[in-house]
């Protein structure tokens, strides 16, 4: 299945994607939560599932406006350093163990959305498509053989970031200079509009093998990430595992799994977005996150 949430009378609502159609969850089912963290919370995907083929509360894929799937998840972690290519291109040793950082919710964003450049460093936005897994239920201390039983589904996040801090990371000296080097690196990647999310969550069942994923991103229709999951230096199993040591993960909680080769930062010369330009991230069992650059 592939979940939304589109705006209906201007709220979200969760949705079922049937054909070119998305059927309006809660409409059709009043036990049923109306929106997508809520039927996680509810554990009520196969009342969902009941849905598929429904004549009723349908609504044509092409005029429907949609948000992220998940709007309001409680947390964002975003791992890091996370695919080999991707290291050496920005000349950093593989990590012995995960690496991450919590994302603002505050900048979710969903697809057709505008990320906006923030006036005050407008001059480095790069992307980082990535593919991204949603939690489907209370998750603490579990192994990696057991992690996908956590997992409700998939979906995309571009962790947009504004590149203006990543040099005095390599220059830093000293106890502190790395610590606020890194931090202000982390606040990069922060600012309003900078989490795209989407277009959908596809249910766990839709993506047997997360560890053989093809991801794709494009910047005005050239390519400029293209990889396969199997490039992972931890996989989806392997950081929920690290991380659930620590955090209670809960439904509609969003991890992702890092970028893959291809930043703009990486390459020489160095490339990044400017308003007018248009940014896709695409994971064929997903769909397309798309979203424009506006000043």
């Amino acid at each position: 299945m592939k979940l939304v949430t589109m705006e209906v009378g201007g709220r979200p609502r969760a949705g079922l994607i049937d054909g070119e159609d998305i059927i309006d969850i809660h409409a059709c089912d009043a036990s049923i939560p109306g929106d997508v963290r809520g039927l996680l919370e509810a554990g009520a995907l196969g009342r969902v599932r009941e849905l598929v083929g429904s004549a009723k509360h349908r609504v044509p894929r092409a005029s429907a406006r949609l948000l992220a799937p998940v709007p309001n998840p409680g947390m964002v972690l975003a791992a890091g350093m996370n695919y080999h290519e991707h290291l050496k291109e920005m000349k950093t040793p593989v990590p012995e163990k995960p690496a991450s950082f919590t994302k603002s919710v505050a900048s979710i964003i969903g697809t057709g959305q505008p990320i906006k450049v923030p006036p005050g460093n407008p001059d480095m936005l790069d992307w980082e498509g990535e593919f991204s897994v949603v939690i489907g239920r209370p998750c603490h201390c579990v192994t990696a053989a057991q992690a996908l039983d956590y997992v409700a589904g998939y979906t995309l996040v571009n962790d947009v970031s504004a590149r203006d801090w990543v040099a005095p990371i390599f220059s830093a000296q000293g106890i502190m200079g790395p610590i606020h080097a890194w931090e202000h690196n982390v606040l990069g990647k922060m600012f309003p509009t900078f989490c795209p999310m989407g277009p959908a969550m596809v249910t766990r069942d839709e993506v047997p093998d997360p560890g053989n994923v093809h991801i794709e991103t494009r910047l005005n229709g050239r390519v400029m990430q293209s990889a396969s999951t199997d490039d992972l230096v931890f996989g989806v199993a392997e950081l929920i595992e690290y991380y659930s040591r620590f955090y209670l993960f809960r439904p509609g909680d969003v991890i992702t799994t890092g970028s893959p080769s291809g930043v703009g930062y990486g390459r020489n010369p160095k490339v990044f977005m400017k308003p007018g330009d248009v940014i896709e991230v695409e994971v064929k069992e997903i769909g397309i996150l798309r979203n424009t650059v506006e000043a």
